[in-house]
């Protein structure tokens, strides 16, 4: 039972974070129909960002606390991604309104190739690492319970707290806020939201820099426990399956598609890999996202898209 629930927890700490690069997909899909193939590659913009200009910002401005440098950091990092979120827009939505899926598709696919060079040419192409403060030790738990406790990674227990309370302050977002109503409007009719006075333009900025700012948590978390590098943008595209399970116009279908795959994968290589010679977690969410692009394409919690066009 101990060892049942250790991976059981590992892969519910795990499927948060498949959960909140999901969340990108699903908020930009929402608000514009673009099917964002650049998230993995924003992914790896804000982490190489955050990486640098910590180690930047200080040796510019002469001192060395990490805490401040970590801060300056995510404070820059976070305006990178605001710029970026403006540009997109200004440069590349804005002149595709009303284009056919197919050509908004490729202008993402575009993005995520012209963020891979531009990243190396800013940032350098080496491993980096992020230094946040999270733990690395892991701990027992439960040990009154089980003989020995339960095994846990500190550090992914830390990363999906923050991914949980990220989730959470978005949900409060969208259901509480003006902006959030705005942009449930814009997700569920342009031309009606736009004929109430709902700037369409506007919105698709403030979609695409929340989707930043969640790519940059991720990245921050993602590189503080594997570190930076440019292999980063393709493992951000593994929440793919999380979006094609729970549904591309739902938000909770990204949680809870996160955290099926984060647990089936775990349970699965721990119970079924030994049987196979292991490896089902390369490929256990991809299988998973077949079955459903089969037997349910919308997704758990997802409406057709056939119904929204």
């Amino acid at each position: 039972m101990a060892y049942f629930l250790e991976t059981l927890f590992g892969g519910l700490m795990g499927g948060m974070l498949y959960a909140l690069v999901g969340l990108g997909f699903v908020l930009i899909f929402k608000a514009s129909g673009v099917f964002n193939f650049a998230q993995g590659a924003m992914v790896l913009v804000a982490a190489l960002s955050m990486a640098r200009f910590s180690v930047w910002i200080p040796q510019w401005l002469g001192f060395e606390n990490l805490l401040l440098a970590n801060i300056l950091a995510f404070i820059v990092s976070a305006g990178v991604m605001v710029l970026f979120a403006i540009l997109v827009e200004r440069l590349v939505l804005r002149h595709l309104v009303n284009q056919e899926g197919t050509t908004l598709l490729m202008a993402t696919l575009g993005i995520s190739y012209f963020l891979d060079g531009l990243g190396q040419i800013i940032f350098g192409s080496s491993v980096y690492s992020i230094n946040v403060g999270m733990p690395k030790d892991p701990a027992f738990i439960l040990d009154s319970v089980f003989e020995g406790g339960i095994l846990i990674s500190l550090e992914d227990l830390t990363a999906a707290v923050i991914s949980a309370v990220l989730v959470a302050l978005l949900a409060f977002f969208f259901q509480y806020t003006a902006t959030g109503r705005a942009l449930r409007a814009v997700a569920d009719d342009h031309q009606a939201a736009q004929s109430i006075g709902i700037p369409l333009n506007r919105i698709w900025v403030i979609v695409w820099v929340v989707a930043g700012i969640v790519a940059l948590v991720a990245g921050i978390i993602w590189g503080s426990k594997f570190g930076v590098q440019f292999t980063l943008s393709t493992a951000a595209l593994r929440a793919l399956p999380v979006v094609i399970l729970g549904g591309l116009t739902s938000v909770p279908g990204a949680i809870i598609g996160g955290l099926i795959i984060g647990v089936g994968e775990k349970l699965s290589e721990a119970y079924i890999g030994p049987f196979i010679g292991g490896g089902i977690e390369i490929w256990f969410a991809y299988v998973l996202a077949l079955v459903f692009l089969l037997f349910r394409p919308q997704g758990l919690f997802g409406e057709k898209i056939i119904d929204r066009v």
